[in-house]
């Protein structure tokens, strides 16, 4: 039989609250490996029909992974969605307690999609790829700083630091390059990806890592996942602009930046750039209409297994 049973955990550092529909049932329980065994043990009992957690920067992996070694369905849902439903339905306070019934309630009423969890390697080349973008950050700011100092000894501080930053930068490169290398599937995946002018090693290993979907969607559903899809602002006799929004802005940073590169070295994306321009598109526009170009072509090749060729992608 179905079972009607709904679960919401929040999870916090050091604790994980629980709350189950229909009967009501809270708990908590401490955020370590004995705790969730027990926990995983209970809800094996209970055989809930979905359990739904928030994405927390990681802190949901130890608990949605052992739930899914139990064969317990499990699904981590973007804050954001979470947030917006509560509000809707008149939930302004958030705490612990709070939240965890308000997923109780979100996973009743909207059915998130369950999807497999990354395997050990895929989160390691996840964490290499944060941390690779996480020293980006920094070298962007410690940058800024040196142009506006005017003091030598922090300008030599921030040079040594700038040093050290490009060094530990080229190391997490390194060991990306060995991660996708020891991989047969990532080593073609990445190889294909590659083929495409314009698509450099930090957007094939991006797309490697946070957006597994590629190949397996069709062009206006992978378009709208990564948020370069243009929605509609109409309401009544209002006609607003398209406009895009949402979906995976670690994606669609690092596929701007090599859409921008694409516009100049890759002659399908080039014809396309040139003749929206000449038809009067703003170029941000223009440019927006690129990256979800460029994500199509690159949907098609993963999907179909073949290399980048001039005319083939084109009509992607």
């Amino acid at each position: 039989m179905e079972s009607h049973v709904f679960v919401g955990i929040d999870v916090c550092k050091d604790s994980l609250d629980g709350y189950a529909l229909p009967d009501g049932l809270r708990w908590q329980s401490a955020q370590e490996p004995g705790a969730i065994d027990g926990l995983v043990t209970e809800l094996c009992r209970v055989q809930p029909a979905l359990v739904v957690l928030e994405a927390t920067g990681g802190l949901e992996m130890p608990a949605a992974a052992a739930l899914t070694a139990a064969g317990v369905p499990v699904a981590i849902v973007n804050p954001r969605q979470v947030r917006d439903f509560a509000k809707a339905t008149g939930t302004l306070a958030k705490t612990d307690r709070i939240d965890a019934e308000i997923l109780a309630r979100f996973a009743q009423a909207i059915r998130p999609a369950v999807r497999p969890l990354p395997d050990a390697q895929t989160q390691e080349l996840q964490a290499l790829t944060a941390r690779r973008r996480q020293m980006v950050e920094m070298i962007t700011a410690e940058t800024c700083r040196l142009s506006v100092s005017r003091s030598s000894a922090v300008q030599a501080d921030i040079k040594a630091h700038l040093k050290w930053l490009r060094r530990q930068m080229r190391s997490i490169d390194e060991d990306m390059d060995q991660a996708v290398k020891a991989s047969p599937i990532w080593r073609v995946k990445d190889d294909l990806l590659q083929s495409v002018p314009g698509v450099g090693r930090v957007l094939a290993r991006t797309l490697l890592t946070e957006l597994p979907e590629l190949g397996r969607l069709n062009r206006k559903q992978i378009a709208a996942l990564v948020g370069v899809a243009p929605l509609n602002r109409d309401s009544g006799t209002l006609r607003g602009q398209r406009k895009v929004w949402g979906g995976r802005a670690q994606v669609r940073a690092v596929l701007y930046m090599n859409a921008l590169v694409a516009t100049r070295h890759n002659p399908v994306i080039q014809r396309y750039y040139q003749r929206l321009l000449a038809h009067g598109k703003p170029k941000k526009v223009a440019l927006t209409a690129c990256m979800r170009k460029l994500l199509v072509i690159l949907n098609v090749i993963v999907r179909t297994g073949s290399p980048w060729r001039q005319t083939a992608p084109a009509a992607a």
